[in-house]
């Protein structure tokens, strides 16, 4: 546990949440700030700075609760779609540092979030051979 860890806090029942899911090794747990209804945390109990700092066990002891979570939003919440996102780190926009998964139901009708994968101009040209061997380097 980390100190000053907000996740760590409630997962230590130190801050009370409105809790969907628990186990020995995950908590899930509505999102405060509600970015669509039902959005939803899943953390790893232990604390982890991010999804890449995770043992892979745990990890996909996450990413199995976000799924099924995933499936109840479109079955009971009648949600079209669902994100299932990690950020890691403040440039990717982790604002607290413990591993997080949100899973974010989507609706029809313009929900008002908006999560766009669209090329980025501002890029210019790009060598995609080049980048994919600086990525595979350290695999």
């Amino acid at each position: 546990m980390e100190n000053n860890c907000i996740f760590c806090k409630i997962v230590n029942g130190e801050i009370p949440c409105a809790k969907i899911y628990e186990d020995d090794d995950v908590l899930a747990f509505l999102d405060i700030s509600q970015t669509t209804a039902g959005h939803t945390l899943v953390i790893s109990k232990n604390h982890y700075d991010s999804f890449l700092s995770t043992p892979k066990e745990i990890m996909h002891k996450v990413m199995n609760v976000a799924q099924t979570i995933g499936q109840s939003q479109i079955t009971n919440l009648h949600a079209k779609g669902v994100n299932i996102l990690a950020n890691c780190y403040p440039a990717a926009g982790q604002t607290v540092m413990h591993f997080h998964v949100h899973v974010i139901p989507r609706y029809e009708n313009n929900d008002g979030l908006v999560i766009d994968f669209k090329e980025n101009k501002l890029l210019g040209e790009l060598s995609l051979p080049s980048i994919a061997d600086s990525i595979k380097k350290s695999l």
